[in-house]
């Protein structure tokens, strides 16, 4: 499949039409994008998880004790029983690490970069639910799984647009409607960031949110710097040898901000510092406690492996890899590994297969460095035996 393949999931346009005239610039509607889609998880087992301590749920009630009243999980079985009739929403956060099938919807958007795909997040909705209208900072796919939704498009948004007074939700005081559309199953609305929306459940209705990672201009320069100061001795300093007379010993020259600038650029320049920063970060893991590995002896795992063992990538796990100019790069759940070049196709293979066994292995477990890898990603987290 090339670029220029024309794709279902896109309404019949290709990867290529899509980046160039869509992806972070118009919304899209997608009339069945995917036909005759079943959602794989029920209003009920929806409901369920945000039973659970570890999810991260929210209920969202427009007639609350205030108006949006906002309620975080986890909840109680009771909590559902004093619910009204109409006019709330479930949300259930990265429902993909939770449910393998969530997480299979993920190959219908091969033609974006993995690492910058977020989590899926599902909402159920009674008739009239919604959270109000709202906008966010990064690309969102919203796939109807179930009933109808009605979704209205307003405006362009940023930081000075005027919201409602809300200490929970950020609900936009000024709506612009320009477009309308109702989504059945199986129907994809694509928004790029900042374009203000408003979802309103015609039904009962389920709705799939797919999101992506945009870290902020903030996000990165806090924790870039905060990453390369780590490997900054105590005694790289501010300095200005050859400095002229001060003609006015309180001004700060212009030759002083050169300095400045020339020592942050010596650092701040420095791409392979920012590369194994960026990808440590793109794949720090929503929930690091769930990518926990353990123990194990290199004999035991390939002996295991030999029986018929099967290791998966933790659902929680983030991959992505990248090449420098002394060897590869794999990243793995916020942490970084440099490794020869010639285990590109090893890299390949983690961070896409499905599942790893004795087969696609073989020509790696003779590999010392090869095995040396599998090993620490078990121990790691980010790879677990299939039965676990």
């Amino acid at each position: 499949m090339t670029s220029d393949t024309p794709l279902e999931v896109l309404g019949g346009i290709s990867a290529r039409v899509f980046l160039r005239d869509y992806w972070q610039k118009k919304p899209l509607l997608i009339r069945q994008a995917l036909p005759g889609f079943q959602s794989p998880v029920t209003a009920d087992e929806l409901a369920g998880l945000s039973l659970e301590e570890e999810v991260e749920s929210r209920l969202v009630l427009e007639h609350g004790d205030r108006p949006w009243e906002l309620r975080r999980g986890p909840f109680t079985e009771e909590t559902y029983g004093q619910l009204p009739e109409r006019d709330w929403t479930l949300l259930v956060q990265a429902v993909d690490q939770l449910i393998p099938e969530v997480a299979d919807l993920a190959r219908h958007f091969r033609f974006l970069p993995s690492w910058r795909i977020d989590d899926v997040m599902i909402s159920f909705a009674t008739p009239g639910g919604g959270v109000g209208p709202h906008f966010d900072n990064y690309d969102v796919f919203l796939l109807q799984a179930e009933g109808r939704r009605r979704w209205k498009i307003g405006q362009l948004c940023d930081s000075e647009s005027a919201l409602l007074e809300h200490g929970d939700l950020k609900i936009l005081a000024d709506f612009r409607q320009a477009d309308e559309w109702v989504l059945e199953p199986g129907d994809m609305l694509y928004l790029p960031p900042r374009v203000a929306h408003y979802g309103i459940a015609e039904d009962a209705c389920m709705t799939y949110s797919v999101g992506f990672r945009a870290p902020s201009a903030a996000e990165v320069l806090t924790h870039f710097t905060d990453f390369l100061a780590q490997f900054l001795p105590d005694e790289e300093r501010y300095g200005d040898a050859d400095l002229e007379p001060a003609k006015d010993p309180h001004q700060i020259q212009a030759d002083a901000l050169r300095r400045l600038k020339g020592l942050l650029d010596e650092h701040m320049g420095d791409e392979r510092l920012l590369l194994t920063w960026f990808g440590q970060f793109m794949t720090e893991p929503r929930y690091p406690e769930r990518v926990a590995g353990g123990e194990i002896e290199e004999g035991d795992l390939f002996e295991a492996l030999g029986d018929g063992a099967v290791l998966v990538r933790n659902p929680s796990a983030r991959l992505a890899w990248s090449e420098v100019d002394i060897g590869l790069l794999l990243f793995a759940s916020g942490q970084s590994t440099l490794l020869p070049v010639h285990l590109r196709e090893l890299l390949k293979l983690v961070c896409a297969a499905d599942a790893l066994h004795q087969d696609n292995l073989q020509a790696w477990l003779a590999d010392e460095d090869g095995r040396t890898l599998l090993v620490q990603l078990v121990k790691q987290g980010s790879l677990e035996f299939a039965d676990e």
